[in-house]
Formats: structure tokens, sequence, C-alpha cells
């Protein structure tokens, strides 16, 4: 009797290397899918080897950097997309993609299981597992994190990685340094451990994307972001003169000169879809430059009542994303309305790094909103100041009505 395939989401790390040999133990025929998403130590050979000798039957590794970029970082960056105001969601957004070609890969292979080393405590499992249900609802779901006898098993990092030393898995993760890290492309995020004290103050040698403010250089890097449609298409750094165009290079360049910088560190405590707080700690150089130019340049090309309603759903947006409903028709729906707030925001926005700091120095769009002649107190241009008496009457007239009923008011309380 063949034995039931069951694709993993497969990292090369403690949390799935242990699930792939306990799936192998229990009589499953294991498919490692590897996702090259942009971490900066992906090594498919590696991968390849380490997933076929803890036991896997096939393995598979698909490069999805490109498409991660143009297809959802640059849409979540064109809406303003930030979880609780602050959080760029890098994590959150390479989930659906993620699973997604898992999903094909499965379908490919005739598997009829898919499985992933999320937590039962985190979000994560809630965006495999509701892409997973909405790209292929016919396939079942093994999450081991929610399964009783895997719960009894290893009831912690420290039980993983004694199972690891047993069964001869090397992990980098050691119990002397026990916190947890996910990277991608657009940004390293790190909990757990040490970590899950909110007071205590993360080590610098965790970092690996940034370094310190403290120890950037002393002088600025100038940079020019070119955007067409609220699209980054071009980075030409005036301090040296390097330029970059494609989606891909210039994200990658950001993230360097950014993290040489010091650029794109957040500390945060943020709501679980799952009902607790937890704090996360996130390095994102590219994504924060590219947002900090962005919100700048829509400053100047963008209506403001525009604005004022493509606001309101900026928080709804990154909550979808946050809670994994990116494969919903309400994403679908947000999608298409901040695509059409894009039309006119093309233009350059000029920034200077320095130290941990995002500056914008400068901007220019041929579609500008920004009227120098008009707005100078130099001189008058076609506004006429006078008009400014009625304007000023007309709104202060709700206001007046409001104030002589809160006097009527107080006069009856006497």
């Amino acid at each position: 009797m063949a034995k039931e395939k069951v694709v993993l989401a497969y990292s090369g790390g403690l949390d799935t290397s242990v699930i792939l040999k306990w799936l192998v133990s229990k009589g499953y025929e294991v498919i490692a899918y590897a996702c090259n998403i942009g971490q900066n130590d992906f090594d498919e050979d590696k991968i390849k080897k380490k997933a076929l000798n803890v036991g896997a039957g096939k393995f598979y590794s698909v490069d999805v950097r490109e498409e991660f970029v143009k297809d959802f970082v640059f849409k979540a960056i064109m809406a303003n997309a930030k979880y609780e105001g602050r959080y760029l969601l890098g994590t959150a957004l390479a989930r659906p993609l993620i699973a997604k070609k898992q999903v094909e890969i499965a379908k490919n292979e005739d598997a009829k299981i898919l499985s992933h080393g999320a937590t039962g405590k985190g979000n994560d499992q809630v965006r495999f597992e509701l892409a997973y249900l909405t790209l292929a609802p016919e396939m079942k779901i093994y999450a081991p994190w929610k399964d009783r006898e895997f719960l009894e098993k290893f009831k912690g990092r420290d039980d993983l990685i004694e199972y690891a030393r047993q069964n001869d898995i090397t992990v980098k993760q050691t119990k002397s340094d026990p916190w947890s890290t996910d990277e991608n492309l657009m940004h390293i995020s790190y909990e757990a451990g040490i970590l899950e004290n909110p007071m205590q103050e993360p080590l610098e040698r965790m970092f690996q994307m940034t370094v310190s403010p403290k120890d950037a250089p002393d002088k600025e890097t100038i940079i020019d972001v070119v955007f067409e449609k609220g699209i980054p298409v071009e980075v030409r750094n005036l301090s040296d003169g390097t330029t970059k165009s494609s989606a891909l290079n210039l994200f990658l360049y950001l993230n360097e000169i950014g993290g040489k910088n010091g650029a794109g560190r957040l500390d945060m405590v943020e709501s679980r879809y799952v009902g607790m707080k937890s704090r996360g700690i996130y390095e994102s150089p590219a994504a924060t430059i590219l947002q900090t130019a962005h919100i700048d340049l829509e400053g100047m090309t963008m209506d403001r009542e525009v604005m004022k309603l493509r606001d309101m759903l900026i928080p709804l947006y990154a909550e979808k994303i946050y809670c994994g409903y990116w494969f919903s028709p309400e994403m679908e729906i947000l999608g298409k309305f901040f695509t059409s707030t894009q039309d006119y925001v093309s233009g350059v926005v000029r920034i200077s790094l320095y130290k941990g700091n995002i500056v914008v120095i400068g901007r220019k769009s041929g579609f500008s909103l920004y009227n120098e002649e008009l707005v100078s107190m130099h001189e008058r241009g076609k506004y006429e100041p006078e008009k400014a008496r009625g304007f000023i009457d007309i709104n202060a007239l709700r206001l007046q009505i409001s104030y002589e009923r809160e006097k009527r008011a107080k006069d009856r309380r006497q």
C-alpha cells in the first residue's frame, strides 16, 4: 500500500527538520518544499541535502523573490500598509505566496496533505491554513503544533533541540541562543526566548540586516527614489553614482545601503490575531525607505479628499494582510481601490540616510498639485486673499451654532 504523501513547507531550521523526521517516523512520504523568498543564507543544495538526509522522499525549491517584491511587497508599499500603524508586514506578506507555491506542488505530486511548522499560538498558522483552505479545500492539513501527540512529545524548544541531537539533525539554534527568527527579502523578525520580556533590550549580535545606528558611517548617503504610479522603478545613489532599476535589484540594493546606515529597525508589542499580545523586533531597511518616500510623494500628488478616503482604509487593508486574508474578495476590492489612487503618484523623492534616520530632503513630480507661485508669500498669483473672509465665515457658522447650544444648555442647568 502506497504511503500518504505530505508536502511540508521546509526551511531547514529546527522546527521543520524535527517535523520532517516526525512525519517520516509516522509512515508518511514527505515531499520537502523550500521557498527562496530572499533569506540571506538560503542555500538550495545544503537544504536539499539536509532534507533528504533527514528522510524526505523528494525535494522542491522555488525562487519567488521577484514575484514577492512585485506582487506582494510593492502592493503593500503602494497602500502605505502598516499593521497597528507600525509593522510593515514582512512575514504576513510572505506566507500567502509560500502557501500558494506549496499548493501548486501538492497538486503536481497528487499529494493530499499539506503541512507547516507554525506554532499553535501565533499568526502564521492562520495565514498558512486560510490560504490552504481557500486554494485547496479538498486537501487535509497536518499542523503538528496542534497535534496532541506531538505536543506531548515536544513541550518546548529544548525538547526539539534534544530530539534533533538524538537523530543527528544539525541545527543552528542552541539552548543558549533561543530566540526565533523569520527571514525573507523584506525583513528579519525576532521573537521568543529572552525577547519575551518586553523590557529586555535586544542584543546587538542578534541583528543581521542592519548595523547599529551608533556604528553607522558618519557621512550621510543621498539617494533618489523614482516612482511610476506608486511603484518604485529606480534608485539612484547620488553619493557614488550607483543606479538600480529592476524591482528585485533595487530592493536588494536598498536593503544593502539602508542596512549599512542602520535604517529600518523596529521593536514593538503587537496584537496577534489569535487574541494575545506579542513582542516582535524587525529589520526592514528597504521597505522602510520606500514607504517613507512613497508617503512623501503622495503629499505632493494626491488630492486631499482622496487621501482622506484612502487613509481610512489603510488600517483595514493592513489588518487583512496581517490576519491572513490575502486571497479574499475584500482584498481584491481593496487592492483595486488602492491602485486607482496611484494614477498620479509618479516622480522622484530625494532621501538622506544617516545613522538610522531616513529623512526626505526633496521631491518633484510632473503630476504635482503643488504650485509654487500660488503658495508663495512673496507674490499674489491667482489667489485672491480677500475671498478667504467668506470662506472662514461659512466654516465658522457650524461652530457658532454649536457654541450657542452649549450656552443654552448651561443656562437651563443653572
